[in-house]
């Protein structure tokens, strides 16, 4: 009986970053639940292969190629829409570099592609949402946080502390965590919620030693599984949290409760 609360039949959905690791999950699980789902990335060919693909599942998917980063795409491509019932920030734009080598120029561009995109996404994206609302009686902002907007990387478990999350990652997503619940607070009364989603190790690929070591640091000593993102989303962006704003849902196996 409860399953109905995960369906978004006739909803509309934007995931930026919708062909990553995650992003492919994410996009999968909002088609399945009923959603029209637009992909946005900056590779428009690889764009429209993931959009072939979906479409051979019988799913109802479009994509929009634009950086998230551009401002001016962003505006152009959110003024384009007369409804948007579910808006994912997935996208973030990061350079692993050392300690020593990071400069203010990558703070800059992981910043304003987690942190600036994602205030002028919904910014922007607001008479559409509005429009969700008014068809829908709400609407849901999830952003895709980090388990190190939260904690430090463990340094221990890395041979060459180079290749740990970079210093430039970790405090772009701190910030996007709080401008979830700036953002929750503004629009709140608008029916629009808008949450964290705040994953954990999710490796798209780590040599054997390095992934059990990044187990062992999890209580369900494992890490996560691409598909195993898709169910808090869904519970995110249905009307199953529909009394959930300004939250932080950590997806990581326990790894930030030790």
């Amino acid at each position: 009986m409860a399953q109905h609360l995960f369906r978004l039949d006739g909803r509309t959905a934007y995931v930026s970053g919708g062909r990553g690791h995650l992003g492919r999950a994410m996009v999968q699980t909002l088609c399945e639940a009923g959603a029209h789902v637009i992909l946005n990335g900056r590779d428009d060919a690889a764009l429209a292969a993931f959009e072939a693909e979906l479409k051979q599942q019988k799913f109802s998917v479009s994509r929009a190629a634009f950086d998230v980063a551009d401002v001016g795409a962003a505006r152009a491509f959110f003024a384009s829409l007369k409804r948007l019932d579910i808006l994912v920030n997935n996208a973030v734009a990061m350079q692993v570099k050392s300690f020593a080598n990071l400069s203010a120029e990558d703070f800059a561009a992981t910043y304003a592609s987690a942190v600036t995109a994602a205030f002028e996404a919904v910014r922007a994206a607001l008479p559409a949402l509005k429009a969700g609302v008014a068809a829908a009686g709400e609407a849901s902002v999830i952003n895709i946080a980090s388990m190190y907007g939260q904690v430090s990387p463990d340094r221990r478990l890395y041979d060459d502390p180079a290749q740990q999350s970079p210093f430039h990652y970790g405090p772009a997503k701190a910030g996007l965590l709080q401008l979830t619940r700036h953002l929750a607070g503004e629009l709140g009364a608008q029916n629009i919620r808008v949450n964290a989603l705040v994953p954990g190790p999710f490796p798209a690929k780590a040599a054997p030693d390095f992934a059990q070591a990044l187990a062992a640091r999890t209580m369900l000593g494992r890490l996560g599984r691409a598909e195993e993102i898709a169910g808090p989303l869904l519970f995110l962006a249905s009307p199953a949290s529909s009394f959930v704003t300004g939250a932080a849902l950590n997806v990581d196996g326990g790894w930030t409760a030790w």
